[in-house]
């Protein structure tokens, strides 16, 4: 890429995707009036998107969440929560999502004690 900006037309021709899911990507969502992804698009005063490394950079990481040849994968606020959180390394995302689980599992332990008190006291 030689320019320092691209304009949609290119960066779907680059990309592979309809100028109108960019559009999309990048515009206010009516419930939140909030971008749906944030940097996507670096915009001139008059409104015009231009696309940078950084831009470019991120719609392809969002392709490649939502899109898996055909087939939709996710949803637009699950990708744009991955792109978000890929500030921190995999690992901690997966200990993360590891530690919520080893704590639901301690929850239903003591949900379980708890119920078997309740049955002895019962008898």
């Amino acid at each position: 890429m030689n320019k320092k900006y691209l304009n949609i037309n290119e960066v779907s021709k680059l990309l592979d995707i309809k100028e109108h899911v960019i559009r999309y990507w990048d515009s206010i969502d009516p419930k939140t009036n909030k971008v749906r992804i944030d940097g996507i698009s670096t915009k001139s005063r008059a409104g015009t998107r231009y696309f940078n490394k950084d831009n470019i950079s991120k719609i392809k990481d969002l392709k490649n969440l939502l899109y898996d040849g055909d087939s939709q994968n996710y949803s637009l606020k699950l990708a744009n929560r991955i792109l978000s959180s890929n500030k921190k390394p995999q690992n901690k995302l997966i200990l993360e999502q590891k530690d919520v689980l080893i704590g639901e599992h301690q929850n239903n332990e003591k949900i379980n004690k708890i119920l078997k008190k309740i049955r002895d006291l019962c008898k």
